[in-house]
């Protein structure tokens, strides 16, 4: 670890504030070819980050992203494709970002499985799955990064969700996995001091699941959320930027992006 916490002006000026960018960074985003993550990768890219974007089985999809933010930059994007929940593939991935560019600012652990699990048809295999992407992936991923991420002064975004303080019904597994994943964000928040800052996002209804919803469900969803409607991914990206970039003395903190769901009744 680095002996000594990243330097910081005290009162940041109006210049300082206006001329931040993530320029010369670089942000691994975990399942970051599709949905939220790859939102997340495009805007860190757009403020100048270099990107990897790690995928599983949507590697057509990330290296189509890859392309795109490539176009705009070049060298700018990169993919590495692993199982999260084979052994070895954090240290593999940290390590390839590494070769690559000598250097890692952001880890962002978006990647996740979700689908509900009824009592009484939870399974060793929906455990093994649901806790190893959600839970046992970051924590590993931070670990392998932990020491880079020293090094530049970086920082940690875990992607949680309102269910890890709400969850829903015959989502046991995935709900535990995200609870555990909230205080994995604390945990390392503290461990990792004062090099590294640590904090999550926790969405409400930003996509609808790929396995889709009936109408009926959307719009009962939709009416527990104070703002009556649906958020975008761009929402959970701007947050991401935020925490990356403009977050120096934040730390340790979930940040609901939810339309106002956990605090309605």
């Amino acid at each position: 670890m680095a002996s000594q916490p990243p330097s910081h002006p005290e009162t940041p000026s109006e210049d300082d504030l206006s001329s931040r960018s993530l320029g010369g960074r670089v942000a691994i985003v975990t399942g970051g070819g599709r949905r939220i993550g790859a939102a997340i990768g495009e805007c860190l890219h757009a403020d100048g980050a270099s990107i990897v974007i790690h995928c599983n089985t949507s590697r057509r999809d990330a290296e189509a992203l890859a392309q795109r933010l490539n176009d705009r930059r070049p060298d700018s994007a990169s993919v590495v494709c692993e199982n999260l929940l084979d052994p070895g593939a954090p240290e593999r991935i940290v390590a390839a970002a590494l070769h690559r560019h000598e250097r890692l600012d952001i880890l962002v652990n978006n990647a996740s499985s979700f689908y509900p699990t009824p009592i009484g048809t939870v399974t060793e295999k929906n455990w093994q799955d649901l806790v190893g992407t959600n839970l046992k992936a970051p924590l590993f991923l931070a670990q392998a990064a932990a020491q880079a991420l020293a090094e530049a002064g970086g920082s940690i975004i875990n992607l949680v969700d309102i269910h890890a303080d709400r969850p829903p019904a015959d989502h046991v597994v995935y709900s535990v996995a995200k609870a555990g994943n909230a205080m994995l964000v604390k945990s390392l928040a503290r461990d990792l001091a004062p090099e590294v800052r640590v904090n999550g996002i926790a969405p409400g209804a930003i996509l609808w699941p790929e396995a889709g919803l009936a109408e009926a469900e959307k719009a009962a969803t939709l009416g527990k959320v104070p703002l009556a409607r649906l958020g975008c991914p761009g929402d959970i990206a701007g947050v991401a930027l935020f925490l990356a970039r403009d977050a120096d003395y934040v730390t340790g903190q979930v940040i609901a992006v939810d339309g106002g769901r956990t605090v309605s009744f």
